[in-house]
């Protein structure tokens, strides 16, 4: 694993004119400065459409694109929209408003649907047409799936007139027939999202950086998967779950996270040959380059929790799958997987084992290492003193708090030892994280973007156990200097991290 370094920034949290970050000029801007900054990764969050609560980790399909990071500048590049049509509302800057976004961009992919048909070039029809037959292993579930949701006024489709929700395939047949538009539209949507998201992988690896791209274990009950598919899950028969995942009380929550998703029935799933996590996989690596694979420890064992349950504290391990997933993963994808372990929380020897057994990096986050979270201070795993090469650093995830904002909220033993143990006088505490994140033996380094703009506790992106207010952050193009990309780089190549080691 090449030294390299990079930071943690979701595409919704990009700036610009629309209400939320996109695919779009802005993304372009972003790359560039990674360049400028001499880092080699992006890192983000999953690229799904969010459902519930807006969240990147509640997506309702494994593989579609999110329309909401569809970049209007570039529909207007393509000439399917007219440059009248970039009117938004006075959106907030700082913020994302999900529902105020969904209704105005939702209109304006409408309008370009319009403009393809009116005015696409040939070149165009036959790449729509390719997008579709390439994509059908998934394109046309999710576009019944979607389209039906948007017919029920977006209720989960446990809620869906029966014959819906559990698949009578004569009235699924019969309403398709009868609804060929709104199917045709759900195709374009995600045709549009995968060209321009192809677009912005291309000029990435034409500027040296590397996406890394993030896959939750579970899926969303609310999603094409599970509608589709009911027997890989653990469901009554009216397709509710009866237990779902979570992870038992941790330095995240005293009550521990009840995600509410369904858990598999890993013994369906091998039997062919764990098809459905190969081609998972498959099409996330068609998208990024490095992916990192949300609560990997439960694929040694997964926290089960009764559905009736309000919390995650009553709950139980349950084995996972194993050596045997991965096997099935290496045999159809190659051996060298391309993942990032994260191995945070309840860690146990059979999780190690199996994270070592397939060479894969995990993860250390700083801001736990001055805790004393594992052992006490300075016997921490997640203190730069006692990492391993084959490892990725974080100074924070999107879990966490900013360094800021968490310093903020530390004891004076705490703050006093942190200041000891990096010989800082606490003034630019941000950057002196980044400074041992870089020095460390470990292969990979990232950090959040707001920790290199040094914000405070605002610009926290989530907070594990809390329902609102999660997802929304944005910055603003002017908080983004020359003077700290010149600074970050000149550490990054103080420390042997420039992706071009002879810069």
């Amino acid at each position: 694993m090449h030294r390299t370094s990079g930071i943690l920034l979701h595409p919704t949290s990009l700036p610009g004119p629309y209400g939320i970050g996109d695919l779009g000029p802005t993304a372009h801007r972003f790359i560039d400065f990674l360049a400028g900054a001499g880092q080699g990764l992006w890192q983000m969050l999953p690229l799904g459409p969010t459902g519930y609560q807006d969240s990147p980790y509640q997506c309702t399909s494994a593989y579609a694109g999110n329309p909401l990071l569809i970049s209007p500048d570039l529909l207007l590049q393509a000439g399917w929209i007219q440059e009248s049509d970039l009117d938004p509302p006075e959106f907030t800057r700082d913020q994302v408003d999900f529902g105020a976004v969904h209704l105005w961009k939702h209109d304006l992919i409408q309008r370009a649907m319009s403009g393809f048909k009116a005015d696409a070039t040939a070149a165009d029809r036959d790449d729509f047409a390719y997008f579709c037959e390439t994509h059908r292993i998934w394109l046309e579930d999710f576009a019944l799936y979607h389209a039906l949701k948007v017919y029920h006024e977006l209720r989960p489709w446990t809620s869906w007139a029966p014959e819906f929700a559990l698949r009578n395939p004569k009235a699924l047949a019969d309403w398709s027939k009868a609804n060929q538009g709104e199917l045709e539209l759900q195709r374009f949507i995600q045709y549009v999202f995968f060209r321009q998201w192809g677009e912005l992988r291309a000029y990435a690896k034409a500027r040296g950086v590397h996406l890394i791209g993030d896959m939750p274990i579970f899926v969303a009950h609310d999603s094409s998967e599970v509608w589709t598919h009911p027997e890989w899950f653990v469901l009554d028969d009216c397709g509710h779950p009866t237990v779902i995942a979570g992870v038992p009380p941790d330095y995240f929550s005293s009550t521990g996270q009840r995600w509410g998703n369904p858990l598999y029935r890993w013994e369906t799933l091998a039997a062919d040959g764990y098809s459905f996590w190969v081609e998972r996989l498959r099409r996330v690596l068609e998208l990024v380059d490095l992916v990192r694979i949300d609560h990997f420890r439960g694929f040694a064992a997964y926290w089960e929790i009764p559905a009736a349950e309000e919390t995650a504290i009553s709950g139980r391990w349950v084995p996972g799958p194993g050596m045997a997933l991965f096997d099935a993963l290496r045999t159809a994808l190659g051996d060298d997987l391309p993942l990032i372990a994260e191995d945070l929380g309840v860690i146990t020897e059979d999780v190690e084992a199996l994270r070592d057994d397939l060479k894969l990096p995990g993860m250390a986050v700083l801001q736990f290492g001055f805790e004393g979270t594992e052992g006490g201070f300075g016997r921490s795993a997640f203190l730069p003193h006692n990492h391993r090469r084959r490892l990725a650093v974080y100074t924070g995830t999107h879990d966490n708090n900013s360094l800021l904002g968490w310093w903020a909220t530390k004891d004076a033993a705490i703050q006093h030892n942190t200041c000891v143990y990096l010989n800082s006088n606490g003034e630019e505490l941000h950057w002196d994280f980044i400074r041992a994140a870089l020095s460390s033996v470990a292969a990979l380094a990232l950090f959040p973007m707001q920790d290199v703009l040094g914000l405070g506790a605002e610009a926290c992106m989530n907070r594990p156990g809390t329902a609102d207010g999660n997802w929304v952050w944005r910055y603003r193009e002017e908080m983004v200097s020359e003077a700290s990309a010149a600074r970050l780089r000149e550490l990054t190549r103080l420390y042997g991290r420039l992706p071009h080691p002879l810069d």
